[in-house]
Protein backbone atom coordinates (compact mmCIF):
# COMPACT_ATOMS: atom_id res chain seq x y z
CA UNK A 1 0.00 0.00 0.00
CA UNK A 2 1.30 3.14 -1.16
CA UNK A 3 0.52 6.57 0.35
CA UNK A 4 -0.02 10.36 -1.29
CA UNK A 5 2.76 12.03 -1.40
CA UNK A 6 2.86 16.20 -2.36
CA UNK A 7 5.06 15.45 -5.53
CA UNK A 8 2.98 12.71 -6.72
CA UNK A 9 -0.48 14.80 -5.89
CA UNK A 10 0.92 17.97 -7.60
CA UNK A 11 2.15 16.32 -10.74
CA UNK A 12 -1.64 14.91 -11.19
CA UNK A 13 -3.45 18.35 -10.46
CA UNK A 14 -1.02 19.83 -12.73
CA UNK A 15 -2.15 17.13 -15.40
CA UNK A 16 -5.98 17.22 -15.40
CA UNK A 17 -5.51 21.14 -16.16
CA UNK A 18 -5.95 19.98 -19.51
CA UNK A 19 -9.28 18.47 -18.85
CA UNK A 20 -10.24 21.55 -16.72
CA UNK A 21 -10.32 23.32 -20.25
CA UNK A 22 -11.98 21.22 -21.65
CA UNK A 23 -14.98 20.72 -19.59
CA UNK A 24 -14.94 24.90 -20.17
CA UNK A 25 -15.05 24.84 -23.42
CA UNK A 26 -17.76 22.03 -23.39
CA UNK A 27 -19.91 23.96 -20.78
CA UNK A 28 -19.83 27.38 -22.33
CA UNK A 29 -21.54 27.32 -25.72
CA UNK A 30 -24.25 25.48 -24.20
CA UNK A 31 -26.35 28.29 -22.83
CA UNK A 32 -24.84 31.60 -25.38
CA UNK A 33 -26.30 29.53 -28.42
CA UNK A 34 -29.06 32.19 -29.18
CA UNK A 35 -26.42 35.36 -28.57
CA UNK A 36 -23.68 33.13 -30.93
CA UNK A 37 -26.21 32.42 -32.87
CA UNK A 38 -27.68 35.67 -33.72
CA UNK A 39 -23.74 36.29 -33.98
CA UNK A 40 -23.69 34.13 -36.97
CA UNK A 41 -26.68 35.54 -38.54
CA UNK A 42 -25.68 39.24 -37.89
CA UNK A 43 -22.21 38.27 -39.72
CA UNK A 44 -24.47 36.62 -42.43
CA UNK A 45 -26.52 39.98 -43.28
CA UNK A 46 -23.25 41.80 -43.19
CA UNK A 47 -21.92 39.85 -46.23
CA UNK A 48 -25.06 39.34 -47.89
CA UNK A 49 -27.63 41.76 -47.38
CA UNK A 50 -30.18 38.94 -45.85
CA UNK A 51 -30.67 36.87 -43.23
CA UNK A 52 -29.62 33.16 -42.76
CA UNK A 53 -32.36 30.45 -43.13
CA UNK A 54 -33.17 28.93 -39.85
CA UNK A 55 -32.34 25.43 -41.39
CA UNK A 56 -28.58 26.60 -42.70
CA UNK A 57 -28.44 28.04 -39.34
CA UNK A 58 -29.47 25.02 -36.67
CA UNK A 59 -26.62 23.32 -39.09
CA UNK A 60 -24.00 25.80 -38.54
CA UNK A 61 -24.95 25.66 -34.89
CA UNK A 62 -24.48 22.30 -35.12
CA UNK A 63 -21.02 22.27 -37.18
CA UNK A 64 -19.88 24.40 -34.19
CA UNK A 65 -20.89 22.30 -31.45
CA UNK A 66 -19.86 19.08 -33.06
CA UNK A 67 -16.46 20.65 -34.72
CA UNK A 68 -13.86 20.21 -31.58
CA UNK A 69 -15.26 16.47 -31.28
CA UNK A 70 -14.35 15.96 -35.08
CA UNK A 71 -11.18 18.00 -34.41
CA UNK A 72 -10.94 15.82 -30.85
CA UNK A 73 -11.16 12.41 -33.32
CA UNK A 74 -8.18 13.64 -35.96
CA UNK A 75 -6.25 14.17 -32.86
CA UNK A 76 -6.19 11.08 -31.13
CA UNK A 77 -4.35 9.78 -34.06
CA UNK A 78 -1.25 11.56 -32.58
CA UNK A 79 -1.01 9.81 -29.76
CA UNK A 80 1.01 7.06 -30.20
CA UNK A 81 3.93 9.30 -31.71
CA UNK A 82 3.85 11.79 -29.30
CA UNK A 83 3.46 9.21 -26.39
CA UNK A 84 6.42 6.88 -27.21
CA UNK A 85 8.32 10.09 -28.75
CA UNK A 86 8.53 12.32 -26.41
CA UNK A 87 7.00 10.71 -23.22
CA UNK A 88 4.47 11.46 -20.94
CA UNK A 89 5.66 15.75 -20.44
CA UNK A 90 4.12 15.68 -24.18
CA UNK A 91 1.10 16.82 -22.30
CA UNK A 92 2.93 20.50 -22.83
CA UNK A 93 3.85 19.89 -26.16
CA UNK A 94 -0.05 19.88 -27.04
CA UNK A 95 -0.66 22.34 -24.61
CA UNK A 96 -0.32 25.08 -27.54
CA UNK A 97 -2.90 23.93 -29.55
CA UNK A 98 -5.44 24.74 -26.62
CA UNK A 99 -3.82 28.59 -26.61
CA UNK A 100 -4.18 28.68 -30.18
CA UNK A 101 -7.68 27.07 -30.11
CA UNK A 102 -8.84 30.00 -27.45
CA UNK A 103 -7.35 32.79 -29.25
CA UNK A 104 -8.40 32.17 -31.89
CA UNK A 105 -12.42 31.82 -30.39
CA UNK A 106 -11.58 34.56 -28.44
CA UNK A 107 -10.90 36.81 -31.80
CA UNK A 108 -13.74 35.64 -33.82
CA UNK A 109 -16.12 38.46 -33.16
CA UNK A 110 -13.62 41.32 -33.61
CA UNK A 111 -12.84 39.38 -37.11
CA UNK A 112 -16.81 39.53 -37.68
CA UNK A 113 -16.64 36.17 -38.59
CA UNK A 114 -17.81 32.74 -37.53
CA UNK A 115 -15.27 31.05 -39.77
CA UNK A 116 -12.50 31.71 -36.99
CA UNK A 117 -14.71 30.32 -34.29
CA UNK A 118 -15.27 27.53 -35.87
CA UNK A 119 -11.76 27.00 -37.06
CA UNK A 120 -10.66 27.77 -33.39
CA UNK A 121 -12.96 25.01 -31.79
CA UNK A 122 -11.37 23.05 -34.47
CA UNK A 123 -7.70 23.66 -33.14
CA UNK A 124 -9.00 23.15 -29.86
CA UNK A 125 -10.49 19.49 -30.65
CA UNK A 126 -7.10 18.39 -31.61
CA UNK A 127 -5.80 19.47 -28.19
CA UNK A 128 -9.15 17.39 -26.85
CA UNK A 129 -7.92 14.53 -28.50
CA UNK A 130 -4.47 14.50 -27.32
CA UNK A 131 -4.49 15.65 -24.00
CA UNK A 132 -7.70 13.54 -22.97
CA UNK A 133 -5.63 10.39 -23.56
CA UNK A 134 -2.03 11.52 -22.26
CA UNK A 135 -3.88 12.41 -19.20
CA UNK A 136 -4.93 8.69 -17.63
CA UNK A 137 -1.86 7.35 -19.37
CA UNK A 138 0.46 9.65 -17.30
CA UNK A 139 -1.36 9.45 -13.93
CA UNK A 140 -1.76 5.49 -14.33
CA UNK A 141 1.73 5.78 -14.83
CA UNK A 142 2.79 6.91 -11.90
CA UNK A 143 0.16 6.83 -9.43
CA UNK A 144 0.63 3.06 -7.06
CA UNK A 145 -1.65 0.31 -7.82
CA UNK A 146 -4.11 0.84 -4.74
CA UNK A 147 -4.85 4.07 -5.82
CA UNK A 148 -4.80 4.15 -9.51
CA UNK A 149 -8.16 3.86 -10.19
CA UNK A 150 -9.38 7.04 -8.02
CA UNK A 151 -6.18 9.27 -9.55
CA UNK A 152 -7.25 8.20 -13.33
CA UNK A 153 -11.36 9.83 -11.67
CA UNK A 154 -9.62 12.74 -11.40
CA UNK A 155 -9.34 13.43 -14.98
CA UNK A 156 -12.79 13.48 -15.49
CA UNK A 157 -13.81 15.38 -11.95
CA UNK A 158 -11.37 17.84 -13.39
CA UNK A 159 -13.44 17.20 -16.82
CA UNK A 160 -16.67 18.04 -15.28
CA UNK A 161 -15.43 20.91 -12.90
CA UNK A 162 -14.49 22.33 -16.45
CA UNK A 163 -18.11 21.95 -17.86
CA UNK A 164 -19.85 24.02 -14.53
CA UNK A 165 -17.29 26.51 -14.61
CA UNK A 166 -18.67 26.79 -18.20
CA UNK A 167 -22.13 26.55 -17.34
CA UNK A 168 -21.71 29.74 -15.03
CA UNK A 169 -20.03 32.21 -16.78
CA UNK A 170 -22.86 32.92 -18.84
CA UNK A 171 -25.92 31.40 -16.08
CA UNK A 172 -24.52 33.08 -13.35
CA UNK A 173 -22.79 35.94 -14.62
CA UNK A 174 -25.26 37.27 -17.41
CA UNK A 175 -24.69 40.52 -16.30
CA UNK A 176 -20.26 40.22 -17.02
CA UNK A 177 -19.38 37.30 -19.43
CA UNK A 178 -22.68 35.99 -20.75
CA UNK A 179 -23.81 38.98 -22.87
CA UNK A 180 -23.83 39.68 -26.53
CA UNK A 181 -20.94 42.21 -25.70
CA UNK A 182 -18.41 40.22 -23.74
CA UNK A 183 -19.50 36.33 -24.59
CA UNK A 184 -16.00 36.62 -26.78
CA UNK A 185 -14.04 37.38 -23.88
CA UNK A 186 -15.62 34.37 -21.86
CA UNK A 187 -14.08 32.32 -24.44
CA UNK A 188 -10.54 32.88 -23.88
CA UNK A 189 -10.50 32.34 -20.03
CA UNK A 190 -8.82 28.69 -20.95
CA UNK A 191 -5.79 30.40 -21.28
CA UNK A 192 -5.61 30.74 -17.35
CA UNK A 193 -5.06 26.69 -16.66
CA UNK A 194 -3.13 26.66 -20.23
CA UNK A 195 -0.60 28.82 -18.27
CA UNK A 196 -0.64 27.59 -15.00
CA UNK A 197 0.15 24.00 -16.74
CA UNK A 198 3.30 25.70 -18.21
CA UNK A 199 4.59 27.39 -15.03
CA UNK A 200 4.07 23.73 -13.08
CA UNK A 201 4.17 20.45 -15.29
CA UNK A 202 7.91 20.79 -16.19
CA UNK A 203 9.15 20.26 -12.56
CA UNK A 204 7.24 17.01 -12.53
CA UNK A 205 8.63 13.80 -12.88
CA UNK A 206 8.28 11.20 -16.16
CA UNK A 207 6.77 7.99 -16.00
CA UNK A 208 9.15 5.64 -14.14
CA UNK A 209 7.73 3.19 -16.62
CA UNK A 210 7.92 5.23 -19.84
CA UNK A 211 12.06 5.45 -18.64
CA UNK A 212 12.20 2.23 -17.51
CA UNK A 213 10.28 -0.22 -20.25
CA UNK A 214 10.57 2.74 -23.08
CA UNK A 215 13.82 4.05 -22.98
CA UNK A 216 15.74 1.31 -20.65
CA UNK A 217 16.72 4.17 -18.22
CA UNK A 218 16.53 2.64 -15.33
CA UNK A 219 18.41 5.24 -12.85
CA UNK A 220 16.00 7.50 -14.59
CA UNK A 221 12.89 5.82 -13.36
CA UNK A 222 14.31 5.23 -9.68
CA UNK A 223 14.77 8.58 -9.44
CA UNK A 224 11.45 9.80 -10.60
CA UNK A 225 9.66 6.82 -8.69
CA UNK A 226 11.84 8.11 -5.34
CA UNK A 227 10.43 11.88 -5.96
CA UNK A 228 6.67 10.15 -6.45
CA UNK A 229 6.75 8.06 -3.51
CA UNK A 230 9.13 9.24 -0.78
CA UNK A 231 10.49 5.85 -0.04
CA UNK A 232 12.96 3.86 -1.03
CA UNK A 233 11.71 0.54 -0.14
CA UNK A 234 8.63 0.60 -1.99
CA UNK A 235 10.66 2.30 -4.51
CA UNK A 236 12.90 -0.97 -5.10
CA UNK A 237 9.61 -3.06 -4.75
CA UNK A 238 7.59 -1.62 -7.65
CA UNK A 239 10.66 -1.49 -9.79
CA UNK A 240 10.95 -5.17 -9.34
CA UNK A 241 7.21 -5.00 -10.71
CA UNK A 242 8.64 -2.95 -13.67
CA UNK A 243 11.01 -5.25 -14.16
CA UNK A 244 9.09 -7.79 -14.53
CA UNK A 245 6.08 -6.59 -16.49
CA UNK A 246 9.13 -5.21 -19.21
CA UNK A 247 10.47 -9.08 -19.60
CA UNK A 248 6.77 -10.12 -20.58
CA UNK A 249 7.02 -7.55 -23.29
CA UNK A 250 8.38 -6.36 -25.96
CA UNK A 251 10.05 -2.94 -26.78
CA UNK A 252 7.26 -1.64 -29.42
CA UNK A 253 4.04 -2.78 -30.82
CA UNK A 254 3.25 -0.90 -34.29
CA UNK A 255 -0.91 -0.51 -34.87
CA UNK A 256 -0.90 -3.44 -37.40
CA UNK A 257 0.55 -5.40 -34.75
CA UNK A 258 -2.07 -4.63 -32.40
CA UNK A 259 -5.29 -5.29 -34.14
CA UNK A 260 -3.46 -8.45 -34.83
CA UNK A 261 -1.97 -10.10 -31.60
CA UNK A 262 -4.08 -12.31 -30.29
CA UNK A 263 -3.67 -11.56 -26.31
CA UNK A 264 -5.07 -7.63 -27.35
CA UNK A 265 -8.03 -8.71 -28.92
CA UNK A 266 -10.74 -9.50 -26.14
CA UNK A 267 -9.51 -5.99 -24.71
CA UNK A 268 -9.90 -4.26 -27.94
CA UNK A 269 -13.15 -5.61 -28.14
CA UNK A 270 -14.11 -4.45 -24.08
CA UNK A 271 -12.41 -0.96 -24.81
CA UNK A 272 -14.65 -1.06 -28.12
CA UNK A 273 -17.93 -1.60 -26.48
CA UNK A 274 -17.01 0.25 -23.19
CA UNK A 275 -16.56 3.41 -25.00
CA UNK A 276 -19.46 3.26 -27.60
CA UNK A 277 -21.90 2.55 -25.01
CA UNK A 278 -20.61 5.26 -23.01
CA UNK A 279 -20.62 8.21 -25.79
CA UNK A 280 -24.02 7.27 -27.27
CA UNK A 281 -25.66 6.49 -24.02
CA UNK A 282 -27.52 10.07 -24.15
CA UNK A 283 -25.16 11.92 -21.33
CA UNK A 284 -23.53 13.97 -24.49
CA UNK A 285 -26.52 15.36 -25.96
CA UNK A 286 -28.25 16.33 -22.86
CA UNK A 287 -24.49 18.03 -21.52
CA UNK A 288 -24.26 19.87 -25.21
CA UNK A 289 -28.81 20.70 -25.78
CA UNK A 290 -29.48 20.71 -22.18
CA UNK A 291 -30.30 24.17 -22.16
CA UNK A 292 -32.61 24.09 -25.52
CA UNK A 293 -34.51 20.92 -24.16
CA UNK A 294 -35.28 23.10 -21.04
CA UNK A 295 -36.37 25.94 -22.93
CA UNK A 296 -39.38 24.53 -23.86
CA UNK A 297 -40.83 23.91 -20.50
CA UNK A 298 -38.98 26.55 -17.81
CA UNK A 299 -38.23 30.70 -18.11
CA UNK A 300 -35.43 29.81 -16.54
CA UNK A 301 -33.35 27.08 -18.42
CA UNK A 302 -30.18 28.08 -18.07
CA UNK A 303 -30.40 27.52 -14.10
CA UNK A 304 -31.51 23.92 -14.58
CA UNK A 305 -28.64 23.87 -17.11
CA UNK A 306 -26.44 25.35 -14.42
CA UNK A 307 -28.22 22.15 -12.17
CA UNK A 308 -26.80 19.67 -14.29
CA UNK A 309 -23.28 20.91 -14.14
CA UNK A 310 -23.28 20.90 -10.69
CA UNK A 311 -24.89 17.50 -10.43
CA UNK A 312 -22.28 16.32 -12.73
CA UNK A 313 -19.37 17.45 -10.96
CA UNK A 314 -21.28 16.33 -7.51
CA UNK A 315 -21.00 12.30 -9.01
CA UNK A 316 -17.70 12.44 -10.51
CA UNK A 317 -16.51 13.09 -6.90
CA UNK A 318 -18.29 10.23 -5.58
CA UNK A 319 -17.08 7.87 -8.29
CA UNK A 320 -13.47 8.90 -7.17
CA UNK A 321 -14.73 7.71 -3.59
CA UNK A 322 -15.90 4.96 -4.52
CA UNK A 323 -13.14 3.47 -7.44
CA UNK A 324 -11.17 1.71 -4.82
CA UNK A 325 -13.66 0.41 -2.94
CA UNK A 326 -16.78 -1.02 -5.55
CA UNK A 327 -14.28 -1.20 -8.16
CA UNK A 328 -14.60 -0.70 -11.85
CA UNK A 329 -16.61 -3.63 -12.82
CA UNK A 330 -19.52 -3.02 -10.73
CA UNK A 331 -19.56 1.11 -10.87
CA UNK A 332 -19.66 0.77 -14.78
CA UNK A 333 -22.74 -2.15 -13.98
CA UNK A 334 -24.57 -0.05 -12.19
CA UNK A 335 -23.92 2.94 -13.91
CA UNK A 336 -25.04 1.21 -17.75
CA UNK A 337 -28.07 -0.22 -16.06
CA UNK A 338 -29.52 3.09 -14.37
CA UNK A 339 -29.13 4.99 -17.77
CA UNK A 340 -31.00 2.34 -19.51
CA UNK A 341 -34.09 2.75 -16.69
CA UNK A 342 -33.24 6.52 -17.22
CA UNK A 343 -33.33 6.74 -20.72
CA UNK A 344 -36.93 4.36 -20.64
CA UNK A 345 -38.29 6.50 -18.46
CA UNK A 346 -37.91 9.71 -19.96
CA UNK A 347 -39.15 8.52 -23.58
CA UNK A 348 -42.34 7.59 -21.10
CA UNK A 349 -42.26 11.25 -19.60
CA UNK A 350 -42.14 13.35 -23.30
CA UNK A 351 -44.83 10.91 -24.91
CA UNK A 352 -47.09 11.77 -22.53
CA UNK A 353 -46.18 15.31 -21.31
CA UNK A 354 -48.67 16.69 -23.10
CA UNK A 355 -51.41 14.91 -21.40
CA UNK A 356 -49.97 15.81 -17.68
CA UNK A 357 -47.91 19.05 -18.26
CA UNK A 358 -47.14 18.42 -14.42
CA UNK A 359 -44.63 15.91 -15.16
CA UNK A 360 -42.24 18.24 -17.00
CA UNK A 361 -40.54 18.51 -13.15
CA UNK A 362 -40.28 14.72 -13.60
CA UNK A 363 -38.28 15.08 -16.67
CA UNK A 364 -35.85 17.47 -15.27
CA UNK A 365 -35.14 14.97 -12.50
CA UNK A 366 -34.50 11.85 -14.65
CA UNK A 367 -31.95 14.21 -16.40
CA UNK A 368 -30.39 14.55 -13.29
CA UNK A 369 -30.54 10.67 -12.73
CA UNK A 370 -29.11 10.19 -15.90
CA UNK A 371 -25.97 12.15 -15.79
CA UNK A 372 -25.65 11.00 -12.18
CA UNK A 373 -25.74 7.29 -13.34
CA UNK A 374 -23.18 7.86 -16.30
CA UNK A 375 -20.73 9.98 -13.80
CA UNK A 376 -20.78 7.19 -11.63
CA UNK A 377 -19.30 4.94 -14.02
CA UNK A 378 -19.27 4.73 -17.54
CA UNK A 379 -17.97 8.57 -17.73
CA UNK A 380 -14.41 8.39 -15.71
CA UNK A 381 -13.67 4.71 -16.39
CA UNK A 382 -14.20 4.80 -20.08
CA UNK A 383 -11.41 6.84 -20.43
CA UNK A 384 -8.66 5.02 -18.23
CA UNK A 385 -9.92 1.67 -18.77
CA UNK A 386 -7.90 0.95 -21.68
CA UNK A 387 -4.66 1.92 -19.83
CA UNK A 388 -5.04 -0.92 -17.19
CA UNK A 389 -6.27 -3.75 -20.04
CA UNK A 390 -3.09 -3.51 -22.04
CA UNK A 391 0.43 -3.64 -21.12
CA UNK A 392 3.01 -1.29 -21.67
CA UNK A 393 3.72 -1.67 -25.67
CA UNK A 394 -0.06 -1.20 -26.65
CA UNK A 395 -0.92 1.00 -24.02
CA UNK A 396 -0.46 4.36 -26.03
CA UNK A 397 -2.36 2.86 -28.93
CA UNK A 398 -4.88 1.45 -26.87
CA UNK A 399 -5.27 5.31 -25.17
CA UNK A 400 -5.66 6.62 -29.49
CA UNK A 401 -8.09 4.17 -30.18
CA UNK A 402 -10.11 4.86 -26.53
CA UNK A 403 -9.88 8.63 -28.03
CA UNK A 404 -11.30 7.87 -31.14
CA UNK A 405 -14.08 6.62 -30.02
CA UNK A 406 -14.91 8.67 -27.28
CA UNK A 407 -14.55 12.01 -29.57
CA UNK A 408 -16.06 9.87 -32.57
CA UNK A 409 -19.22 8.86 -30.48
CA UNK A 410 -19.43 12.54 -29.27
CA UNK A 411 -18.90 14.05 -32.60
CA UNK A 412 -21.43 11.96 -34.21
CA UNK A 413 -24.16 12.40 -31.55
CA UNK A 414 -23.86 15.92 -31.36
CA UNK A 415 -24.39 16.51 -35.08
CA UNK A 416 -27.00 13.77 -35.35
CA UNK A 417 -29.40 14.90 -32.20
CA UNK A 418 -31.22 17.84 -32.82
CA UNK A 419 -32.49 16.30 -36.17
CA UNK A 420 -32.96 13.26 -34.55
CA UNK A 421 -34.71 14.97 -31.65
CA UNK A 422 -36.78 17.51 -33.76
CA UNK A 423 -37.63 15.79 -36.97
CA UNK A 424 -37.11 11.98 -36.97
CA UNK A 425 -37.80 10.12 -33.80
CA UNK A 426 -38.95 12.60 -31.40
CA UNK A 427 -39.23 11.26 -27.81
CA UNK A 428 -38.52 8.00 -29.39
CA UNK A 429 -34.50 8.63 -29.61
CA UNK A 430 -34.53 8.26 -25.89
CA UNK A 431 -34.98 4.49 -26.97
CA UNK A 432 -31.89 4.17 -28.95
CA UNK A 433 -29.88 5.16 -25.93
CA UNK A 434 -31.71 2.59 -23.96
CA UNK A 435 -30.30 0.12 -26.60
CA UNK A 436 -27.11 0.96 -26.39
CA UNK A 437 -26.99 0.85 -22.36
CA UNK A 438 -28.47 -2.45 -22.06
CA UNK A 439 -26.21 -3.71 -25.00
CA UNK A 440 -22.67 -2.16 -23.09
CA UNK A 441 -24.19 -4.16 -19.71
CA UNK A 442 -24.34 -7.24 -21.41
CA UNK A 443 -21.20 -6.76 -22.82
CA UNK A 444 -19.54 -5.51 -19.38
CA UNK A 445 -21.23 -8.29 -17.41
CA UNK A 446 -20.00 -11.38 -19.53
CA UNK A 447 -16.54 -10.27 -20.42
CA UNK A 448 -15.08 -7.55 -18.04
CA UNK A 449 -12.53 -8.78 -15.32
CA UNK A 450 -12.36 -6.28 -12.28
CA UNK A 451 -9.10 -4.76 -12.38
CA UNK A 452 -8.92 -2.67 -8.71
CA UNK A 453 -5.94 -3.65 -7.18
CA UNK A 454 -4.10 -5.22 -9.43
CA UNK A 455 -0.63 -4.71 -11.24
CA UNK A 456 -0.29 -3.94 -14.71
CA UNK A 457 1.70 -7.59 -15.21
CA UNK A 458 -0.98 -8.89 -13.55
CA UNK A 459 -3.99 -7.53 -15.47
CA UNK A 460 -2.21 -8.35 -18.63
CA UNK A 461 -1.40 -12.02 -17.79
CA UNK A 462 -4.84 -12.86 -18.11
CA UNK A 463 -4.72 -11.84 -22.04
CA UNK A 464 -1.28 -13.84 -22.93
CA UNK A 465 -2.48 -17.37 -22.79
CA UNK A 466 -3.00 -18.96 -26.52
CA UNK A 467 -6.24 -18.34 -26.81
CA UNK A 468 -6.31 -14.99 -24.31
CA UNK A 469 -9.67 -15.86 -22.57
CA UNK A 470 -9.21 -16.71 -18.87
CA UNK A 471 -12.64 -18.27 -17.28
CA UNK A 472 -12.58 -16.43 -13.83
CA UNK A 473 -10.59 -13.76 -12.38
CA UNK A 474 -9.23 -13.10 -9.24
CA UNK A 475 -12.49 -11.50 -7.43
CA UNK A 476 -14.22 -14.74 -8.08
CA UNK A 477 -16.42 -13.02 -11.10
CA UNK A 478 -17.05 -15.09 -14.33
CA UNK A 479 -16.32 -12.47 -16.20
CA UNK A 480 -15.61 -14.42 -19.54
CA UNK A 481 -17.53 -17.59 -21.37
Amino acid sequence: QSHLTTTLLVSILAAVLGSLQIGYHTGNVNAPAKIIEEFFNHTWRARHNESMPDHSLTLLWSLSVSIKDFGALLGSLGVKYLADSYGRNSILIVNCLSMVGACLMSTSKVCESFEVLILGRLVFGLFCGLVMSLNPLYIQEVSPTNLRGAFATLNQVSFALGILLGMLQVAGLETVLGTEHNWAMMLSLSLIPALAQYLIFPFCPESPRYLLINRGEESKAEAALLRLRGCTDKVLTELEEMKEEAAHTQTGVTIQEFFKKQRYKQPIIIVLIINLGSQLSGFNAIINYSTRMFQAKFDQAKYLTLGVGAVNVTFTLVAFFLMERAGRRRLLLTGFISIAACTLLMTIVDSVQHLVPELRSLQVLLVFCLISAYELGPGPISWFIAAELFDQPGRPIAMAFTSMLNWGGKFVLALVFPPLLQKVCGAYVYLLFMAVALLAFTFTWIRLPETKGRTFDDIAEEFRGAEGIPLNNKTGFNTFT
